[in-house]
């Protein structure tokens, strides 16, 4: 449990010895845990170099332990302190990609190609899909990351769905967890399960595609402005790419007509998705965006996960939901 804060197993034992036997010498932890003098006498060195332990005022040569809530939050400011930097120093990386994918896109603008077929303006974009959905005859995934949908875009599908559903294509949609706060998006996602579609929900998506029929796949140029423009791919290798990825977000998303289910740690999938998103470094709007929720609410969601854990700040949410295995193992 200590390795993130730099102590080794062999480390931990004996500082965990000590807090139980604030007494015990050299001799005591020898003889308590079995192991040699000069394993004992070096360990001890490192506790004191971690100031876990000082030397004692009244005997120099004896080492004292240095009480758990001041030697212990030391080593949790230091990693915390270094978390930060790192965050910044992702956050700096991220802005210089950005910057050079920018200068690569200025001196090599796209060209189209038998794979891809670049789309401008909602129309063009909506003509497309008319087009698509027309020839479609097998199957349609889709994700939808826009949260409550508006009455155009509603109407717009409409017609194209059911026409879909009355050839019998097999349609699967998965929305945002938030439209099940909005009636009008509700009705339309029930209307598409009462004439053979599949709806299901998650937190967050990570972009708005479509897939007809496993051979073409529509998806925005900018996944946070997908009117801006769109991409038409057909090559096999991204296409079955993106089908993987529609497949797993599948099987994690919870059916239209389920409740949302705690796993064993009593955790919603929306407050496992909001501790992954933050601790890849976004800020609270940016989740707050991807989740299709208010700043308010998430911050109430993530004061009941700090609670829930104990913590006093954000680094030390991130820290101890680490080490209760509530974030995905980073390598």
């Amino acid at each position: 449990m200590l390795t993130l804060l730099g102590l080794g197993s062999t480390e931990e034992t004996i500082y965990r010895t000590i807090l139980e036997n604030p007494s015990y010498g050299v001799t005591e932890l020898s003889l308590e845990l079995g192991w040699p003098v000069h394993l004992i006498r070096s360990t001890l060195d490192e506790l004191a170099r971690l100031s876990l332990l000082r030397p004692s005022w009244e005997e120099p040569d004896v080492l004292r332990l240095v009480r758990p809530e001041v030697g212990l939050a030391a080593l949790l400011a230091r990693e915390e302190a270094a978390l930060l930097n790192r965050q910044q120093e992702i956050e700096r990386g991220r802005t210089t990609v950005a910057q050079m994918i920018a200068t690569y896109a200025d001196h090599n603008p796209a060209q189209l190609s038998g794979d891809s077929e670049t789309l401008v303006g909602i129309d063009t974009i909506r003509a497309r899909i008319e087009e698509l959905s027309a020839e479609c005859r097998q199957e349609l995934l889709g994700f939808e990351p826009q949260g409550a949908q508006t009455p155009d875009n509603i109407e717009a599908s409409r017609p194209l769905d059911r026409a879909l559903l009355e050839r019998g294509v097999a349609m699967r949609t998965i929305y945002l967890d938030s439209v099940r706060n909005d009636q009008p998006t509700m009705g339309y996602a029930g209307w598409l399960t009462e004439h053979g579609g599949r709806v299901r929900t998650v937190p967050s998506l990570p972009l708005r595609m479509i897939v007809f029929d496993r051979r073409a796949a529509l998806v925005p140029t900018n996944p946070e402005d997908s009117g801006t423009g769109a991409v038409l791919l057909r090559g096999a290798g991204v296409v079955t790419a993106l089908i993987a990825l529609f497949e797993q977000t599948w099987e994690t998303a919870i059916p239209l007509g389920e409740e949302h289910r705690t796993d064993e740690k009593g955790l919603s999938s929306q407050e496992r998705e909001i501790l992954r998103l933050l601790s890849i470094g976004l800020t609270d709007e940016a989740v707050a965006r991807r989740l299709d929720v208010s700043v308010r609410t998430l911050r109430r969601v993530t004061a009941g996960l700090m609670e829930r854990l104990d913590a006093r700040s954000r680094f030390q949410a991130g820290y101890l939901a680490a080490v209760r295995g509530w974030l995905p193992t980073c390598p």
